[in-house]
């Protein structure tokens, strides 16, 4: 096969892919893009805490293409920079909560001595609006931004640990999983290769909703005052300092709440694609 045809093939796969999940591919360049910009934007441009106050609440311009804000700062630099601190935040948060609720799923749906005790738990902590049980948990914790990933871990660990118990739950009874233990294998080996091979699609479009959803979190936290550091430019502090001078200044509030909205609706995208891919019967089960 030439080179000419292996690309052409992978060409048509390419477009194959964008007819049958379109989201895949505008969800995840987007999301591509929001990480390049993370990575190497804070080299291009100014420092986000150089104040000039001669220059505040300026509407964007070619000078600052963002504007400024209340002590002159270049707006365009702090959400390049805030843009780290959400990703960071977002990330962490969907690998804290994914592997604490993998595991507690499956020790849920594989032990029912310990079901009824972890899903107790978990009840408990779906019981309370999410951003109402961060905030209690940040304001108990205080107001780091580390303190942030774990609290939002916390609050959205139920979500995942609920969905593997009942995958677990079905798949233990079937007939390769009993033959396996019948042979003398390990509730390790059994719950490594034969139950959790069974739950990674679910948990992977999982994951890119808990993503979304821990940045609308971190960003209505922040928008609160009670997370992250001055040290830390984030979207949700910038749209709060923006409400005082929202009629001066909208650039402010709009920009933040624009970014926030399209790096929501990427992971959202990006999920629903691969959910398509990796197993359409999961449709309306997973953002319970």
């Amino acid at each position: 096969m030439t080179a000419s045809t292996t690309r052409a093939s992978a060409g048509r796969r390419f477009l194959r892919l964008i007819a049958t999940s379109p989201g895949i591919p505008v969800g995840g360049g987007l999301l591509l893009l929001f990480v390049l910009i993370a990575l190497f934007g804070p080299m291009t441009v100014a420092d986000p805490f150089a104040q000039n106050v001669m220059n505040r609440l300026q509407p964007p311009s070619a000078a600052n293409w963002f504007g400024t804000d209340e002590f002159g700062r270049d707006l365009l630099s702090r959400m390049v920079h805030g843009t780290r601190t959400t990703l960071m935040v977002g990330a962490l948060v969907a690998a804290l909560a994914g592997a604490a609720g993998v595991l507690t799923g499956l020790l849920a749906g594989y032990y029912h001595r310990l079901d009824n005790f972890i899903m107790r738990i978990m009840d408990g902590l779906l019981a309370f609006p999410s951003v109402v049980l961060a905030l209690g948990l940040v304001a108990a914790l205080g107001p780091r931004t580390s303190n942030t990933i774990i609290a939002l871990a916390i609050v959205y660990t139920p979500r995942i640990a609920r969905l593997v118990r009942g995958v677990v739950l079905n798949v233990k009874e079937q007939e390769y999983v009993t033959a396996a233990k019948a042979v003398g294998a390990r509730d390790e080996r059994v719950l490594w290769l034969h139950v959790l091979r069974n739950v990674t699609d679910m948990i992977i479009v999982q994951l890119s909703y808990i993503f979304a959803l821990a940045v609308i979190a971190e960003s209505a936290l922040s928008f609160l005052g009670v997370t992250g550091s001055v040290l830390n430019p984030s979207w949700g502090g910038i749209l709060s300092d923006g409400r005082t001078y929202i009629y001066q200044a909208a650039s402010m509030t709009v920009i933040p709440g624009i970014l926030i909205a399209t790096l929501v609706l990427a992971l959202n995208l990006l999920g629903d694609g691969l959910q398509e891919r990796l197993d359409p019967r999961l449709k309306g089960q997973l953002r319970g």
